[in-house]
């Protein structure tokens, strides 16, 4: 997805600044936002990519206004109303309307063992891969209109294979579909001139991690 979210490469934006001493949270409204993302997983009614699609989503201007929880909260929100647990309505009241959809309630004895069983990216299948390390690679020049960890700045730039690190989810359709799509991961090296031109050093590197599906043979 060409979004504002994907800021790689862009020019504009200031230095990052770094709070020296930063604290967890700035506000108590942070930790209540933290706490219900991690409660709605309970339910399985989405997963971490959708989770980042929704976030992607949110109106340039408003993502570049926003604080992290801020996006949270709409990606949040965005999901409860379109996996039908609350409607918009009650979102923007924040009162329910009536008995919830959903059954079962995530107890604070409960929390442990919802992380401890977290399903986790990697997956145990057979699936050859389609590269090694050393191999040349060209990352695709692809412009989906759903959500894709192939950034903007690296679409089209040739890289190499650095390391293969085993079968994962793809996230790419995991969400939009669900499809697990499970394929190789590999750690790609792209010169820091291959992706920024000339002014750039020619001793550094940006090393980027992409799937089987965002590349093709140099």
């Amino acid at each position: 997805m060409n979004g504002v979210h994907d800021m790689g490469g862009m020019h504009g934006l200031g230095p990052v600044e770094i709070e020296k001493n930063e604290p967890v949270f700035h506000a108590e409204w942070e930790q209540r936002v933290f706490a219900l993302r991690l409660a709605c997983t309970f339910h399985k009614k989405w997963n971490g990519n959708m989770n980042r699609y929704a976030v992607e989503r949110m109106p340039p201007a408003a993502y570049l206004a926003a604080s992290y929880y801020e996006k949270v909260l709409f990606g949040l929100e965005t999901l409860l109303v379109e996996q039908e647990v609350v409607t918009a309505q009650e979102v923007a009241s924040g009162r329910a309307a009536g008995k919830a959809g959903v059954a079962g309630v995530l107890g604070i004895d409960g929390l442990e063992e919802l992380l401890r069983k977290r399903i986790y990216a990697r997956r145990d299948e057979t699936v050859p891969p389609k590269f090694k390390a050393g191999d040349g690679v060209v990352a695709r020049n692809i412009n989906p209109a759903g959500h894709t960890r192939l950034p903007r700045y690296a679409r089209g730039r040739r890289g190499v294979i650095d390391r293969d690190f085993g079968v994962f989810i793809f996230p790419d359709t995991s969400a939009m579909t669900r499809d697990p799509k499970p394929q190789h991961l590999y750690n790609v090296r792209f010169a820091a001139r291959e992706l920024w031109g000339d002014g750039a050093s020619a001793r550094d590197s940006v090393y980027v991690n992409l799937w089987d599906d965002h590349l093709d043979p140099a």
